[in-house]
């Protein structure tokens, strides 16, 4: 059994997968509250599908882009885990998550995650070889900014607001996944933590860091 926990943004998930199902998926809008939710919903999810820790055979984390506090929150707690019962654990991107949850299509994908303050933390996928791959090192754009790179017909998915929505469904060519299908889904995570685990992809514990990007102005996120 995997156990997997995304704590990128104020978006909390957590899944149990174990190769042939997901035996339980749980995903919540927290208020900044990452620290004195996250332990007890990962030991309510066990108790519910009578998993014990010692059960578990790996760990899946998402790394970011994201908040910095809440993704040091989560790989701290996963690190715990991993280091306590001697667990694997295997770091997927954040905008991966969102991408893998996709349906094949020729256009460009374009995965987004609020980055505060008005910013998007944005990556860019084509679909080939059966899956999305991502093109290029998440960044991160105003709003303006990323319609400017909007030059042909794309895919948006992810968190964005009400008045982003807006702006971007009126864009030529643009094509706005529902708010649904822009979740991400800790049973994604899981799925893409097994399937590099089983290939032997595992991360080191010790060094396993959150994907920080950069703004222009020295802003980590």
């Amino acid at each position: 059994m995997l156990l997997a926990v995304d704590t990128s943004t104020q978006w909390l998930g957590i899944a149990l997968y174990d190769g042939h199902m997901v035996a339980a998926e749980h995903a919540w809008l927290s208020q900044g509250h990452h620290t004195v939710e996250l332990a007890p919903a990962i030991q309510w999810m066990l108790a519910r599908t009578r998993v014990s820790i010692k059960q578990l055979k790996a760990l899946g984390v998402a790394l970011g882009p994201g908040s910095f506090t809440s993704l040091r929150i989560g790989l701290a707690v996963v690190k715990g885990l991993a280091l306590a019962e001697k667990l694997p654990v295997i770091g997927i991107p954040t905008l991966d998550i969102l991408a893998y949850g996709q349906p094949p299509d020729e256009r460009r994908l374009v995965a987004v995650l609020q980055a505060g303050r008005g910013r998007l933390a944005v990556g860019d996928y084509r679909y080939r070889e059966g899956r999305w791959w991502a093109e290029n090192h998440p960044r991160v754009l105003t709003l303006d900014s990323l319609i400017e790179t909007l030059q042909e017909p794309v895919i948006i998915c992810g968190e964005l607001t009400a008045q982003e929505r807006q702006r971007l469904v009126r864009q030529p060519g643009v094509v706005l996944v529902s708010p649904a299908r822009s979740m991400r889904h800790p049973a994604f995570l899981a799925e893409l933590a097994w399937q590099r685990w089983k290939k032997g992809e595992v991360d080191d514990v010790n060094s396993l860091s959150p994907l920080y990007l950069h703004h222009a102005e020295g802003v980590s996120l």
